[in-house]
């Protein structure tokens, strides 16, 4: 279980490990028989979105073109129609968090994904996310999670912003699995967050104080490295 002390500051890789896990889930990194092309899949596929060419999609991102094959074929199984919406999005995350309601978290991490605000995500807006989150440098992580922080995308993380992250963060692990937490519990997490990243306590936190106050802390280091072989 994480500590609640490291929550706000480890929660998008945790959970970014637990997407992951659901990605699992649905078949996304089962290995590929044979060794037909994605091309083929492409064409034989009727969708609604066909993705852009797999040789441009392996200059674009970090991944080989036999490892976009394997998560073109499973995003093409739990999404047919060639893209994901919130909504779906929202029922993946529902399943693995049971006890809790996960929709806000899910709807901040969907808003992530989705950077083209069209409200879906497609293939290429997964395999762009996924390049960075798996295959990125510290700083292309950071800038990443910073992004998901920054809910109104002005460059700066605010302590509503925060408390927002926070209390979804809550909903989603659910009463059950912290019974004795206090109900002012988020917010003296972003109190705290606000000590350890706002450098210069003008009360919002920057992107250079985020990667640096990142930088110096050794869990979340350790924690984004989980990450390196997950495919």
């Amino acid at each position: 279980m994480l500590s609640l002390d490291g929550l706000e500051m480890i929660a998008v890789l945790v959970v970014m490990g637990l997407f992951i896990k659901v990605l699992e889930q649905f078949g996304m990194f089962e290995p590929v028989g044979g060794e037909d092309s994605v091309e083929d899949d492409f064409e034989l596929s009727t969708v609604c979105h066909r993705p852009e060419s797999m040789d441009k999609l392996e200059e674009q991102t970090k991944f080989t073109k036999k490892e976009l094959q394997v998560l073109y074929r499973g995003f093409k199984n739990e999404c047919p129609s060639g893209v994901v919406n919130e909504e779906n999005f929202k029922n993946i995350y529902s399943q693995f968090f049971p006890q809790g309601d996960s929709s806000m978290y899910a709807h901040f991490l969907f808003e992530a994904f989705d950077t083209d605000k069209n409200g879906s995500v497609s293939f290429e807006d997964f395999v762009f996310g996924l390049s960075i989150i798996l295959r990125g440098t510290i700083n292309d992580r950071l800038n990443w999670a910073f992004n998901l922080y920054d809910l109104n995308k002005d460059g700066c993380i605010t302590k509503e912003e925060m408390l927002d992250i926070m209390k979804s963060i809550y909903d989603m692990m659910g009463k059950y699995t912290y019974p004795t937490m206090m109900d002012d519990a988020p917010r003296e997490h972003v109190e705290s967050f606000f000590q350890k990243m706002d450098q210069n306590r003008d009360g919002v936190v920057t992107i250079d104080e985020f990667i640096d106050s990142c930088k110096k802390d050794e869990n979340i280091m350790q924690s984004m490295q989980l990450f390196d072989n997950v495919i």
